[in-house]
């Protein structure tokens, strides 16, 4: 099996996807676009039109499907797509026949979604994490989150690629890229990256290939794909939404959470896909203490959070600004933020300045335990769902098991870089209280309660010193130029501030920097997500920066100002040259 795998499987679903007898066939424009009709469409937009008999599911569905056909798998090649649900169109026609019998399963009944390729379905599809270590037979069952779409009427159309092991296996892997999927592209401008392991799930959203799309987060691989694609985001709070039977990195952060073209379609998809009860296959949705953070899980979670969406949400809102390393940016990105938290307080809010030369001097304390309590929990938690899965090269086996396996398929999984923090993680030594030389005797136990004082000390104690309603703070740098070679290259980000605490965060985009998107991250306590949904739409309700900011596939982005002068060959052999070879050489 090779790296081509997804091209196979991709069209091995085609085979098997008819698409709607009529349907108009796409006609390209200038920028590889074709006509769509469902460009932008909201998820309350859809669900309208079906409502009225102008547009079924199947239909919507095979529009997508030709969607992703021109503009993923052909013209400007965003590659976010790593597979197709040879059974969506199935899917469609049942919630088509099921809405004639007059019901509807929830919001996003017949609603096209995609899943992030390390996201169990129990179907026909692969769960690979990108790896060709998890190729072979589909998972047994649904994870939770699929199962609750599956109830709730949605249509999954398919998975999107991502950064092979969600970006957990070297520190020089390139964001979106796997062995699997192959290097995912920025619909903004194809030669840039799409930024964290929930890549193609950002890119997909945005180049308008699903209604919603569905990414994991340990520490910014959802809201990092949101600011670098130009979308909504949202990481939940560890244990609002299940993470049973999607490929883990660390219990203590992994969540599930959705991208969406906006505030709305991204509350909506929350709505679905949070866990109402006990999941009894993660303990973290438990009504008891959440383990280490000490905290329980509220009873009163709402069911939907489209009714915190608020246009006018800033107004009399108190918002605390950190600008965690922005300023050492070029002037343009600078400008950018300042323009959003300009924006901020015209919508009505007061902002408390936390940090910088205009600051009231807080810091936040440094997550210091993090790397150690995620290597600690990755090497055992991904054993433990290796122990879920069969017919695949890892079934049953180990962290061990998975190093052997790259290096005997080094080519095909290894050609740009290697697996340093697999084997970090395999090398520590077992036991809560056991030192870890690697970090300078520090034990795991110490490590969980330096992370849970970083909480305590920083999102919670700003949030009460200043009486605040959330936190603001510049997401990601805007998205660099993919490099094979070099890796990722971030310049700032702020999602450590809530990565280590479980905490919960709204992206949402707030400017442009030479056509290149850039995202503000609204941040607070535990299940605090109805305030920054709140906050986060009022934000959108007053920039609107996607809706006038849209993807044009460009090729390569800024395109302005690059071409330089345009050299002729004189066809005159009797005229002199311009330059003799005798001349000195000028700054070589």
């Amino acid at each position: 099996m090779t790296s081509r795998m997804t091209g196979r499987i991709l069209a091995a679903a085609l085979a098997l996807l008819p698409l709607t007898a009529g349907a108009e066939p796409p006609n390209n424009d200038s920028h590889h676009e074709f006509r769509f009709a469902y460009s932008e469409a909201t998820v309350a937009q859809l669900q309208a039109e079906m409502a009225a008999g102008r547009l079924t599911s199947e239909r919507l569905t095979s529009e997508y499907i030709a969607r992703i056909l021109k503009l993923d798998q052909d013209g400007p090649g965003v590659n976010a797509i790593i597979e197709l649900n040879p059974d969506a169109i199935a899917m469609a026609r049942q919630a088509d026949a099921l809405r004639r019998q007059g019901r509807v399963l929830g919001p996003l009944h017949g609603i096209p979604v995609l899943l992030k390729a390390n996201i169990d379905t129990g179907d026909r599809m692969q769960t690979t994490a990108g790896s060709l270590a998890l190729a072979g037979a589909p998972p047994a069952r649904d994870s939770t989150v699929a199962a609750q779409l599956r109830a709730g009427g949605a249509v999954i159309l398919g998975k999107t690629n991502l950064s092979e092991w969600a970006n957990f296996r070297s520190n020089f892997s390139i964001s979106g890229w796997s062995a699997v999927g192959g290097q995912t592209h920025n619909p903004y401008g194809i030669d840039r990256n799409p930024c964290g392991s929930s890549s193609g799930s950002g890119a997909a959203a945005s180049a308008n290939f699903a209604a919603v799309s569905f990414g994991t987060e340990t520490d910014g691989s959802i809201v990092c794909p949101a600011n670098a694609n130009g979308v909504v985001g949202i990481k939940p709070t560890v244990g609002l939404t299940s993470r049973a039977g999607v490929v883990p990195i660390a219990h203590t952060q992994d969540t599930v959470g959705p991208h969406g073209r906006t505030v709305a379609d991204a509350a909506v998809a929350l709505g679905v896909i949070q866990s109402r009860t006990f999941d009894g296959r993660d303990a973290a949705t438990g009504t008891v203490p959440l383990g280490w953070k000490g905290r329980a899980r509220p009873t009163n979670i709402p069911t939907d959070y489209t009714k915190f969406l608020d246009p006018h949400g800033l107004q009399g809102a108190r918002i605390g600004v950190t600008r965690q390393g922005v300023d050492s940016a070029p002037a343009a990105v600078v400008a950018a933020f300042d323009a959003a938290v300009t924006a901020i307080k015209a919508a009505g809010a007061t902002v408390i300045e936390l940090d910088g030369p205009n600051g009231v001097g807080f810091t936040f304390p440094a997550a210091d335990g993090e790397l150690l309590v995620l290597l600690y929990e990755f090497r055992d938690d991904v054993r433990s769902y290796f122990a879920t899965r069969a017919g695949v090269p890892m079934a049953g086996k180990t962290l061990t098991d998975a190093i052997a396996f790259n290096n005997a398929n080094a080519d095909a999984e290894m050609p740009f870089f290697g697996q340093d923090v697999f084997e970090q993680a395999d090398a520590l030594a077992v036991g809560g209280d056991a030192p870890q030389s690697d970090f300078s005797g520090m034990t795991y136990n110490q490590a969980l309660e330096i992370d849970r004082l970083s909480a305590v000390n920083g999102i919670d104690k700003a949030l009460h010193d200043f009486n605040l309603d959330a936190i603001v703070a510049p997401t990601d740098n805007p998205a660099w130029a993919t490099d094979l070679l070099y890796g990722d290259h971030f310049v700032f980000g702020s999602s450590g501030l809530a990565a280590a605490e479980g905490y919960p965060i709204v992206q949402v985009p707030a400017g442009m920097v030479f056509e290149i998107p850039l995202g503000i991250s609204f941040f607070g306590t535990a299940f605090s997500e109805p305030t920054l949904i709140r906050l986060a739409s009022g934000f959108e309700a007053a920039t609107e920066v996607r809706a006038k900011n849209l993807p044009t596939f460009a090729p390569t982005i800024p395109d302005d100002h690059i071409t330089g002068t345009k050299l002729e060959r004189s066809h005159d052999r009797k005229q002199p040259s311009k330059r003799s070879y005798s001349d000195p050489p000028r700054n070589m």
